[in-house]
C-alpha cells in the first residue's frame, strides 16, 4: 500500500485566470443593473417630482351639499403634532380641526387611520408589499388630545386665515372625502400621507396659490429627513439609510418638504396663513441617539488587532499546509467568530431583504439598490463558520477546495466594496453611499482580508492506492 498527497501543497493557491475574469464580469453586470435603474429613477424623479399638486379629483355633487350658512361662525384649525418614538410615527401628524358654531359641532379630520383587524402580521406583511390603505376619520379634539398627551408628544393648534369662499371649498372637499367611497386612500410616506391630505386640500382652497409660492429648492433631500426624524431610532435610522435607494437622494421642494407636519405649519405660517397660534400640549421631543455608523467603525479596533496577530501556522502532519493563523487562537478567534456573526448576520439579513423587496414590493425606494455590492444574502452561510470560530477557538480545518472557495468569496467581496467606492466617488450613482463608504467598507475590507489569510486551516486530500 502507497499513499501520495495531492498536488499543490502550498497555501498560498494560485486561482486560475478564468475565474477571475468571470468574478469581474458578474461584478461589473451587478454594478450596472444595480446602479442605472437607481441613477434612471432618480433622475425621472426629478424631473416628473410632485412639485405641484396632481389634481384631486372633482367633488360629484358638489352643489348638494349642504354649507353652513354663515361661514363667518365656521373656523379651521392646523393641528401639528411632534414626533412621536415609534417607527410609525417619527415624522409626526397633521389634522384638521373645524368648529362649526351653526350646528355646535366640533370635530378633527384624521387621515392617519389603518385597519388592523386583518392582524398585525398581516398588516405588516401588506406594508412591507407596498400595500398600505389608510382611511379617513372624524372624533372629538378631547379624544385626540388625550391620545397624544398619553403618548406624550406635543401638539400645536393654529386657526386657518380663510375667507369664506376658500371655507366653502375646504367644507365641501372634506365632505367629499367623508362619503364612504372616499374614506380609503392609498397611503404613501412621501406623497400621499396624513400631511399632504390637508396641504392639497388648503392649496385647492386657495386656488393653487399655495403650490405656486412652493417651488424653491430646499437644502435637505429626502435621505436627510429620514436619518433626521429616526435619529432616536439609531437602528432604524441606519436600516432605512442602508435599504433605501437613490430615489431619496435628491433635494425636494418646498412642496414636497410639506410631507412633514412641521414644515407645513412653518411654511403656512411664513405665507401669513396662520393665526391665533397655541400649544395644546407641550413635551420634551424623543432624545437622540448614539450616531450607529460609529458602533460599525469601532469593529475596526479589534479587527486591525486580530490581522496585527496573523503568524505563519506550523505544519502539524502530513495532511497540514503551510498557511497562516492567529497569535493566541483560543481567544483571538472566539473574538473573530463574535464579530464575524454581526457582519454576516446583518450583510446576510440586509442583503435578503433587498433582493426580496426588488422582487415583491411595491416600494419602489428600495428597488436596485447599490448597496447590493456590499450586503449579499449568501452572507448569512458565514454564520457557521463565525460560530465554529466562536466554540472552537481555532481555524476549521477544510479541505484544499473549500479554503480555495472561502478565499475566492472573499476576494470577491473586496472588489464588489472598491467598486462600489469607485461609483460612488464618481457619481456613477445617483445613491448617496457617503455614510456606508466612509464606517462600513472599512470594515467590511479588513474583515475579507482577515478570512481569506486566517479564517481556515486548509488541509491536503491524501489518497490511498
Amino acid at each position: 500500500m502507497k499513499f501520495e498527497a495531492c498536488k499543490g501543497l502550498s497555501h498560498v493557491l494560485p486561482l486560475p485566470h478564468q475565474r477571475y475574469s468571470l468574478a469581474l464580469v458578474w461584478l461589473l453586470w451587478l454594478a450596472l443593473v444595480v446602479s442605472m435603474p437607481a441613477h434612471v429613477l432618480a433622475q425621472d424623479e426629478s424631473s416628473t417630482a410632485m412639485s405641484a399638486p396632481q389634481g384631486l379629483p372633482p367633488i360629484d355633487d358638489a352643489a348638494a351639499i349642504r354649507v353652513p350658512a354663515d361661514l363667518n361662525r365656521v373656523q379651521f384649525y392646523l393641528i401639528t403634532v411632534d414626533v412621536g418614538n415609534h417607527l410609525w410615527d417619527n415624522f409626526g401628524h397633521t389634522a384638521l380641526r373645524m368648529v362649526d358654531e351653526n350646528a355646535g359641532t366640533d370635530i378633527v379630520f384624521n387621515w392617519g387611520l389603518f385597519d388592523t383587524s386583518v392582524g398585525l402580521l398581516r398588516f405588516g406583511a401588506n406594508f412591507a408589499r407596498g400595500v398600505m390603505e389608510y382611511q379617513l376619520g372624524v372624533s372629538p379634539p378631547h379624544w385626540e388630545l388625550s391620545r397624544y398627551q398619553g403618548e406624550a408628544r406635543s401638539v400645536w393648534q393654529d386657526r386657518l386665515v380663510l375667507t369664506n369662499p376658500q371655507k366653502r371649498q375646504l367644507y365641501q372637499r372634506l365632505s367629499w372625502n367623508l362619503r364612504p367611497e372616499n374614506i380609503n386612500y392609498d397611503y404613501d410616506y412621501f406623497f400621499d400621507n396624513c400631511t399632504t391630505r390637508v396641504r392639497d386640500y388648503l392649496d385647492e382652497a386657495l386656488s393653487g396659490t399655495l403650490a405656486e409660492r412652493s417651488q424653491l429648492r430646499v437644502q435637505n433631500t429626502f435621505r436627510d429627513e429620514v436619518q433626521s426624524h429616526y435619529a432616536n431610532l439609531p437602528l432604524i435610522a441606519l436600516s432605512l439609510d442602508v435599504l433605501m435607494n437613490g430615489r431619496i437622494d435628491r433635494q425636494m421642494s418646498q412642496w414636497e418638504q410639506m410631507f412633514l407636519p412641521a414644515s407645513l405649519r412653518q411654511h403656512l405660517n411664513s405665507l401669513g396663513l396662520l393665526a391665533d397660534g397655541e400649544m395644546l400640549a407641550q413635551f420634551t421631543p424623543p432624545a437622540d441617539g448614539p450616531n450607529p455608523y460609529l458602533a460599525v467603525i469601532v469593529l475596526l479596533i479589534p479587527l486591525i488587532l486580530l490581522i496585527i496577530s496573523v503568524r505563519k501556522a506550523s505544519i502539524a502532519s502530513f495532511s497540514s499546509q503551510p498557511g497562516f493563523t492567529l497569535r493566541a487562537p483560543a481567544l483571538s478567534y472566539r473574538v473573530l467568530g463574535l464579530i464575524a456573526l454581526a457582519i454576516c448576520l446583518f450583510s446576510g439579513v440586509y442583503g435578503s431583504m433587498m433582493v426580496l423587496g426588488w422582487m415583491f414590493s411595491a416600494h419602489l425606494d428600495i428597488h436596485a439598490n447599490i448597496n447590493l455590492l456590499l450586503f449579499w444574502p449568501t452572507d448569512l452561510l458565514g454564520l457557521v463558520v463565525a460560530s465554529r470560530w466562536l466554540l472552537m477557538g481555532k481555524a476549521p480545518a477544510v479541505s484544499r477546495g473549500r479554503s480555495q472557495f472561502i478565499m475566492l468569496y472573499m476576494v470577491l467581496h473586496v472588489i464588489a466594496a472598491v467598486v462600489y467606492v469607485l461609483m460612488g466617488l464618481t457619481g456613477l450613482s445617483a445613491q448617496d453611499t457617503t455614510s456606508l463608504i466612509v464606517f462600513v467598507v472599512p470594515v467590511l475590507i479588513v474583515f475579507a482580508l482577515l478570512v481569506s489569510v486566517a479564517g481556515v486551516r486548509p488541509v491536503r486530500s491524501l489518497r490511498f492506492t
